[in-house]
């Protein structure tokens, strides 16, 4: 991705990058290791193949993640994330931490 195509304002990247909800769930379902396409399928959730074969290049495209492609029988194709995925990890946390406490206090408030 050209630097001059960036938003000005640093949030505004972020969720260029990320702000898709499919997208923060393959992060999320990365974090632990590499995955195979039908896994990352099946752990994200209700998500078609076309669209999330569309978000992992656009993935791939910005340097968030790699695919690799085993060339045996049956062929494979492995998805991790790179340095700069990894990177998002503290993001990926608060946001798990704020979801907890918006969901405790909604609890609380029922």
């Amino acid at each position: 991705m050209e630097p001059t195509a960036l938003p000005a304002c640093p949030v505004e990247t972020t969720l260029m990058l990320i702000g898709d909800k499919w997208k923060v769930l393959v992060l999320r379902d990365l974090m632990p290791g590499a995955k195979r396409f039908g896994e990352l399928r099946r752990s994200v959730g209700q998500v078609s193949q076309k669209v999330l074969t569309a978000q992992l290049r656009q993935m791939e495209e910005s340097g968030l993640l790699t695919r690799t492609v085993y060339h045996e029988v049956p062929p494979h194709v492995e998805y991790a994330l790179t340095e700069l995925g990894r990177s998002l990890k503290p993001v990926l946390d608060a946001m798990q931490r704020w979801g907890e406490g918006y969901k405790a206090k909604n609890a609380a408030n029922q």
